[in-house]
């Protein structure tokens, strides 16, 4: 039986192959029974009984034919944003019989869409046994911030997805300090680190690119029965000053919050745990709003001059669900 991700040990990190942030599968060195695009598909795996192709049994994940020589099978993907990887989940769902019993991972630093043959790839990840129908998590420690990996199955078989979950960190020298950039952006490093609760939707959908595609692809809570209200808490990617805010509540229409908030503060080296218990009182960034159902709403004027802030608390009351929150501003050294 799969494993559920509520055990995931890097739930709180990036997966830095995801497709919106640009990551796509470039090669894979068989892919007979399953494309090789679905092994980076940000959906969970599904099984379908009784669906078949021209190749045999559809499988939702990357599948290689049965190997009868030397070598072994693999796929490279290129993210799209580099990063600091911190672990994988190699996930197994629902292959059974058809699973690799071993992998390993390298990874590269290349600015072509495909490493060239000479490329010189670093084990990240030695080789592994893994298990059938689970999701198989392991942790690894690399400084380098890669713009490849590649998974290498043993000696062949089929795996459902791969996540890559890390760190983004840019190259904040490139940004003017005069220049507006989304500071809470996960392209630009911004981290989801806590909320209250995440019943219907992730928190890291609320500072994920674009806008969102539909009620799942936002942080929604459930229902609020008691007292208080429910909130987020981000690090953003760069220190700086907030000068205008956007909370999108796209495709939210019956559920969204009523009203929201933002605090932030200037902190340093505090863990998690300190941070959601003094964010409470946190300076005012944005006081109480008005929301209404599937809009943008944008706000300038309500934004209090903080000065530099590193961290924001986002409330909403008392819950439900939005898109996006984008947190604008100037980079400040």
């Amino acid at each position: 039986m799969t494993i559920g991700t509520d055990n995931n040990p890097f739930k709180h990190s990036v997966d830095l192959a995801q497709p919106r942030l640009g990551s796509m599968v470039v090669y894979a060195s068989d892919e007979f029974f399953a494309a090789k695009e679905r092994l980076i598909d940000p959906a969970a795996p599904i099984f379908i009984p009784d669906k078949y192709d021209d190749n045999g049994k559809w499988m939702d994940g990357w599948e290689s034919r049965r190997k009868r020589g030397p070598g072994h099978d693999y796929s490279v993907v290129k993210l799209g944003v580099p990063g600091q990887i911190k672990g994988f989940d190699i996930d197994t769902s629902h292959f059974t019989g058809n699973y690799p019993p071993a992998a390993s991972i390298d990874g590269c630093v290349s600015d072509l869409e495909l490493p060239a043959e000479g490329t010189r790839w670093q084990e990240i990840l030695p080789r592994v046994n893994l298990v059938g129908d689970s999701h198989n998590f392991h942790r690894v420690d690399s400084p380098i911030h890669f713009t490849h990996i590649r998974l290498n199955i043993y000696p062949d078989g089929g795996v459902a997805r791969l996540r890559a979950y890390g760190l983004i960190s840019p190259d904040w020298s490139k940004f003017r300090t005069e220049e507006i950039t989304d500071l809470l952006a996960l392209e630009n490093g911004g981290q989801a680190l806590a909320c209250s609760d995440e019943h219907y939707g992730s928190i890291h959908n609320l500072n994920a690119p674009g806008r969102g595609v539909n009620m799942g692809d936002g942080w929604e809570t459930a229902r609020r029965r008691g007292p208080g209200h429910d909130w987020a808490l981000f690090k953003l990617g760069h220190r700086g000053e907030v000068k205008m805010i956007e909370i999108d509540t796209a495709h939210f229409k019956g559920n969204y919050p009523d009203r929201a908030s933002i605090q932030a503060a200037h902190v340093d080296g505090a863990s998690v745990e300190d941070l959601i218990e003094h964010s409470t009182s946190w300076q005012t960034l944005l006081p109480e709003v008005k929301l209404e159902m599937d809009k943008q709403h944008v706000f300038t004027q309500e934004v209090k001059p903080l000065g530099a802030v590193t961290h924001a608390r986002v409330n909403i009351f008392p819950d439900g669900g939005v898109s996006r929150v984008r947190l604008f501003g100037h980079v400040i050294s």
